[in-house]
């Protein structure tokens, strides 16, 4: 089992959500943060909470990953204590509308792409090429579901999740002889800010995604990223796929 005390973990999408999460789960096994999301009020609330209860340190930076030259900015001005990463959670990512593609806004399309598949690849050329250079690192992404099974409706999202499911076992490959472990944990129903940023802000038909059965939380997640980045040195998570319970497939959920 990999010690996580002291490492360096680099959160996107830190500022709630599975991100979140996984933040207060890495403070707990002693690890050094840097949390990274679009609403820096937020993070520094989240900064605080983590120092104060784990005793470890954050850093916490605004940060759009859809914005390639930010991005850049910021990983290259961490400075000495903060640039050898040791593991970057790629969290940052959303869902815009459940339309049927002929009635869909392009512009939900572009968010989508911008920040599940640009964002996800140009923090990760970043990161990674420090981890190349010390000959070491574990990139985790959150994938989804969608990335395995695409539904109706949500052709745009699940093209994005297939497209970070492409991305790791691409990367995968090319980081075996850099002794950089890449990984992707899949979630099927989560309830958190997801689906309400996916129908605009329209809380009740968030609410209804998950009406009738016990989603996962935010925090059944966590643990599986710390489960993944904890394996042994020779033991690799390739993919894991968790569900609720009563969710089979991505369409297919029992409610009561």
């Amino acid at each position: 089992m990999v010690m996580l005390k002291n490492k360096i973990v680099l959160i996107t999408g830190a500022s709630a959500g599975i991100g979140e999460a996984c933040a207060h789960a890495f403070a707990n096994e002693g690890a050094n943060l840097i949390l990274t999301a679009r609403r820096l009020d937020r993070l520094q609330e989240i900064k605080e909470e983590i120092e104060d209860k784990f005793s470890v340190k954050v850093l916490a930076e605004k940060l759009d990953v859809s914005n390639r030259d930010e991005v850049i900015s910021v990983i290259k001005n961490l400075g000495e204590q903060w640039m050898n990463i040791d593991i970057l959670v790629n969290n940052a990512g959303l869902g815009r509308g459940l339309n049927k593609l002929h009635e869909d806004d392009p512009d939900g399309w572009d968010e989508m792409i911008d920040t599940n598949v640009k964002g996800l690849l140009i923090v990760t050329k970043e990161v990674v090429k420090t981890m190349v250079r010390r000959k070491r690192g574990h990139v985790i992404n959150i994938g989804s579901i969608a990335g395995h099974q695409a539904y109706p409706g949500g052709s745009v999202y699940c093209a994005t999740k297939h497209a970070v499911r492409a991305v790791t076992e691409s990367l995968r490959m090319e980081m075996l002889e850099h002794n950089v472990k890449v990984s992707t944990i899949d979630p099927g129903m989560v309830e958190t800010e997801f689906s309400e940023v996916r129908f605009y802000g329209d809380k009740e038909k968030a609410k209804n995604v998950y009406k009738g059965l016990k989603p996962l939380s935010a925090e059944d997640i966590a643990e599986t990223v710390i489960f993944c980045a904890t394996r042994p040195k020779h033991v690799n998570i390739n993919e894991m796929i968790v569900m609720p319970s009563a969710q089979a497939t991505a369409m297919i959920v029992h409610r009561e």
